[in-house]
């Protein structure tokens, strides 16, 4: 025997209304009147209880509904309330003309899709994003609150979401998914949530971290996305780091230009690829300056009668003037040691 259909969620919510509507409706006395009370027919127990497992299933499927609705319309939040993720998988666009249609789009038709976030870990009454970082920054930009949806989870569960909503929009850039690993890296993320994150195997991302190893990061940051950058080309420009230590100041020097910071990101790495490639004109020598720690502050490079001093950190006028002041001494102070010649 076919057993008939179970009816829809939507005819139970009416079965519910009406069921406690007739009880509210219901005239009830206290027990000395009872001659008043209304004629009720007499149900049996099991009928009863039957019917209160059924109103209780009613709800239940009512309140998943309810969530399910909340879930895809999002609450509303102020986007003052929210913070980045923090694992920042992106560098700065290098145009914010798309950025702007963006925003405008938003502006005349209203958020369509709700952000990601999570409540943040050390800051009660605020929130992370698990993604939807335009979608905060336009409403940040427009001064309304954004549509988003809580989830709890790890920071391996966010990395995980992040990574595949990045890679579902095939969104990040290489050289932006080798930054995007180095900071999981750093956050102490385990290599099995890291190639899940990036959807990647072993050697990828064995690739990636060597290419941040390799490259200083504010390098990597002052040129940018590179979309059109893939593997090959920043391995080749990786390997010529590690090959000559001394090719980083000839890229920092190239980087630094007017010329080459006015182009797209694509086209700032083909400059710096093409210049370390290109072979100096005349004998040059280039030296590394660094602190009594041994750290890094700077390097000197001199070729024919041009020497050029290049720091880590820009120097303050009051130091040139003190340069300036203190070079003839020096200069004097070599020559009376007898290094005239060398």
């Amino acid at each position: 025997m076919t057993r008939p259909p179970r009816p829809s969620i939507i005819a139970n919510f009416s079965a519910l209304a009406s069921h406690e509507e007739s009880l509210s409706g219901s005239a009830f006395v206290e027990s000395d009147q009872r001659s008043i009370l209304p004629t009720v027919p007499r149900v049996g127990a099991g009928v009863i209880g039957a019917t209160q497992r059924s109103l209780s299933d009613i709800r239940e499927e009512r309140d998943e509904l309810q969530k399910l609705l909340a879930g895809r319309n999002g609450i509303e939040i102020e986007p003052d309330l929210i913070d980045p993720s923090p694992f920042p998988d992106r560098l700065p666009d290098d145009d914010s003309v798309e950025f702007h249609q963006f925003m405008k789009l938003i502006s005349e038709e209203g958020q369509k899709v709700p952000i990601q976030v999570r409540r943040h870990t050390s800051k009660p009454g605020r929130y992370e994003i698990v993604y939807g970082h335009r979608r905060w920054r336009a409403a940040r930009e427009l001064n309304i609150a954004v549509k988003a949806t809580i989830v709890e989870l790890s920071d391996a569960e966010l990395v995980i979401a992040q990574g595949i909503e990045n890679a579902a929009r095939q969104d990040l850039s290489w050289i932006e998914r080798a930054l995007f690993a180095n900071t999981m890296d750093d956050a102490g993320i385990k290599a099995r949530d890291i190639r899940a994150a990036l959807n990647i195997d072993d050697p990828e991302l064995a690739r990636l971290r060597f290419i941040v190893k390799s490259v200083p990061g504010h390098m990597i940051r002052s040129i940018g996305r590179a979309p059109k950058i893939g593997r090959p080309r920043w391995v080749e420009f990786a390997k010529m780091m590690i090959s000559n230590p001394q090719l980083v100041d000839r890229a920092l020097r190239t980087l630094s230009s007017d010329k080459v910071k006015s182009l797209p990101s694509d086209e700032r790495f083909v400059a710096v690829l093409r210049e370390l490639k290109a072979k100096p004109t005349g004998t040059a020598a280039n030296y590394l300056i660094k602190s009594a720690d041994g750290d890094g502050v700077g390097s000197i490079s001199s070729r024919g009668k041009e020497i050029t001093l290049s720091l880590a950190k820009k120097p303050m006028p009051a130091f040139v003037k003190y340069l300036g002041e203190r070079l003839p001494d020096l200069i004097n102070e070599f020559e009376r040691q007898g290094g005239g010649d060398e």
